[in-house]
């Protein structure tokens, strides 16, 4: 009987039925609509809870909320796949492609010398045309120059490289919290110094040597990070570590 009922709640949050910010029906009044006793409507409004459909506060009725799409940061999915394994349409807005020269973070980063040559790409990506992630992406020089070759507002750079041999063997990724700067806030269309989610990539090639560093930046409304592991690695070490530790 609850897998009905949530089902049926699902449903009319799905097609706005109940949107955001409206109280889902209180549990007598679904126990009456279902002639049901209120064990099976506690269960089907948990599993909705569980799932970020709704929320619950003690003394109020629920509470439909906006559905944050989650990410996984244990696996490398590129955004556009991962947009439309969501049901949703990717879109970028490419702001910048640039060579430059490499300062001394992104060279220590990369295993090149401050100064080499590397790409840097700043692009908007979009979620249903919705402003959701910023992505900051600096490849070395000898991978990067195939970006200018092609649209990037049109593609997914993870299948141009991979097409040109740079596959995504092994990725390192961080994850942290950042208030948005100037550059963030007026593309991702938040506040300036308003919380959003960085998710650091360090990417290398099917012989080890990195090729990619990568700052993602998403609006912490539209978007959570989930883990699917056990929290330690193969070889004994944590997955989860403290800062400076």
């Amino acid at each position: 009987m609850y897998k009905l009922i949530a089902d049926d709640l699902r449903q009319r949050i799905a097609n706005g039925q109940l949107a955001p910010g409206d109280d889902v029906p209180t549990e007598g009044e679904l126990a009456a609509r279902w002639s049901t006793s209120r064990g099976p409507i506690r269960n089907a409004l948990a599993e909705l809870r569980n799932e970020g459909l709704i929320e619950t506060t003690r003394g109020r009725p629920a509470r439909v909320v906006e559905r944050k799409a989650h990410q996984a940061v244990d696996v490398s999915i590129p955004f556009t796949k991962w947009a439309r394994d969501l049901g949703a349409n990717p879109g970028a807005l490419t702001q910048e492609l640039s060579l430059r020269r490499a300062g001394d973070e992104h060279a220590a980063l990369l295993g090149i010398a401050p100064g080499d040559l590397v790409v840097h790409v700043l692009r908007l990506r979009l979620l249903d045309s919705r402003p959701t992630m910023l992505e900051r992406l600096t490849f070395t020089e000898d991978v990067g120059r195939t970006l200018f070759e092609h649209d990037l507002d049109a593609v997914s750079i993870t299948d141009v490289l991979a097409e040109r041999g740079f596959g995504y063997a092994d990725v390192d990724h961080e994850v942290d919290a950042v208030a948005a700067d100037e550059v963030d806030a007026s593309l991702l269309e938040v506040d300036p110094g308003s919380p959003i989610l960085r998710l650091r990539r360090i990417t290398r090639d099917a012989d080890g040597r990195v090729f990619e560093a990568s700052d993602d930046r998403y609006r912490s409304d539209l978007v959570r990070f989930t883990v699917a592991a056990s929290g330690r690695a193969v070889a004994g070490g944590h997955f989860i570590r403290p800062i400076g530790g």
